[in-house]
């Protein structure tokens, strides 16, 4: 609601919006359904504007005339707009030690500041702005990135990032079941590695074939099972 009252004695208003005219008097200029006269008393001339959109902003200026001398008040509208995120990165992969540069945009008003979080055990914080940049990244810094585009107007605007981090297999642990003359024994290897890595185990030169010479090789994810049996 524009608050506007008109002088005591004959007098006459009109509201303008920039330099287009929405009413003169009792007269609607505006096809605008949303906009209205509201006039609690004989002397209250006030626009109201209903489900108010960002294209209302701006300056708004009522005129009243009078037998003596003519009176204005400029009201300037200031439409608030929350936060919104329009485009984020895309979910990318990336080998271990690249650059990368994560962008996210927002839009709003007041505008929004936007800042980043490493979603983590120790949801390490970054600094604000709309690019992240990362350098020389590492597996640890694999995962899920937030971005939080915030204003006075509302709660956080917030969109996510994955970053899938390529680093060659390291073997963590290799370690066999003990050994028991004629009995079976496991070998078991533990590794680290995306993506999934692929097992070969060997005897000496000699690659072992799984269901061959009592060899039953399995593979599951990161680790890979040698069952030797004495046949």
């Amino acid at each position: 609601m524009l608050r506007c009252f008109l002088e005591d004695g004959p007098s006459k208003g009109a509201w303008l919006n920039r330099s287009s005219i929405i009413f003169a008097g009792g007269d609607k200029w505006t096809v605008d359904p949303r906009v209205s006269i509201e006039t609690a008393n004989q002397r209250e001339y006030s626009l109201q504007i209903k489900r108010v959109d960002v294209s209302d902003d701006g300056p708004y200026t009522c005129s009243v005339q009078t037998e003596h001398r003519p009176r204005t008040i400029q009201i300037h509208l200031i439409v608030q707009v929350s936060a919104k995120i329009y485009h984020i990165s895309s979910d990318m992969t990336v080998n271990e030690g690249s650059n990368i540069s994560l962008m996210c945009l927002a839009t709003g008003k007041p505008e929004p500041s936007i800042s980043w979080r490493h979603i983590s055990p120790s949801a390490k914080p970054f600094g604000n702005g709309q690019y992240l940049d990362i350098y020389g990244i590492t597996r640890d810094q694999a995962g899920e990135y937030e971005c939080y585009a915030e204003n006075e107007v509302s709660h956080p605007d917030v969109r996510k990032v994955r970053v899938t981090v390529n680093f060659a297999p390291t073997i963590l642990e290799m370690r066999s079941s003990g050994v028991t003359l004629g009995r079976n024994v496991l070998i078991r290897c533990e590794t680290a590695a995306v993506p999934q890595p692929h097992f070969e185990w060997y005897k000496g030169e000699k690659k072992l074939i799984s269901g061959q010479h009592g060899f039953i090789i399995q593979t599951f994810n990161t680790r890979s099972i040698l069952n030797v049996s004495n046949e």
